[in-house]
């Protein structure tokens, strides 16, 4: 990914915050049949210097099965927004503006490893339910449905692993804008009104 200096992030902590926000990752590979990407909701766990990725596939899906020697990359994105130089007080001036897109992205790299043991999986998808069910009033649990029923389906999955050897953060917020032209930018994603736009406002704010 193609990272100006203005807009690189690289603390390690905002990465994570990122990504427990917007969990579902695009895992990237290469097999034998050309690229690959998996759609797959992910885990970060602050383990070593960039964190572990933890996520589960259908057993079904090969993706895991050269899973030691497989390279990988896992994109998440978070709040997007196309900026229109309207919003921008220098066109007022001089004209010399045109359209953007602002966007926030990370990219994690490292080596897949599968997981069979049914014991981790069990503990896995029981995490990972209860983090976006608990802000439900009345939140499921994996163990509400019966434990046969349960076995059965962590048999159709396998968990994969990926511990983090490097974090790419991109946050195009509008940086390389005068503070007028941001502050345009802020007022225009917020009179938009949507629920992504207000997202990218308090980035650009931030």
């Amino acid at each position: 990914m193609y990272v100006p200096s203005h807009f690189a992030e690289t603390r390690t902590e905002v990465m994570h915050d990122l990504i427990r926000a917007h969990g579902l990752g695009t895992l990237v590979t290469l097999d034998e049949n050309g690229l690959n990407a998996n759609h797959i909701p992910f885990e970060i766990d602050g383990e070593g210097e960039f964190g572990i990725l933890r996520g589960h596939v259908a057993r079904a899906n090969p993706v895991w099965k050269n899973a030691s020697t497989v390279d990988a990359m896992v994109v998440f994105q978070g709040p997007q927004a196309y900026i229109t130089p309207s919003w921008y007080e220098t066109k007022k001036t001089d004209g010399r503006v045109v359209p953007t897109y602002n966007y926030i992205a990370v990219h994690a790299y490292g080596t897949l490893r599968a997981v069979e043991d049914a014991a981790w999986l069990h503990d896995f998808v029981s995490r990972l339910t209860n983090r976006y069910e608990a802000p439900r009033s009345a939140p499921w649990a994996v163990d509400d449905a019966p434990a046969e029923y349960v076995d059965k389906l962590l048999n159709a999955i396998v968990g994969i692993e990926i511990p983090v050897k490097r974090l790419v953060g991109k946050w195009k917020v509008s940086q390389n804008r005068p503070a007028v032209d941001r502050e345009g930018v802020v007022a225009g994603l917020v009179e938009a009104g949507s629920d992504e736009a207000q997202a990218m406002a308090q980035a650009v704010k931030r």
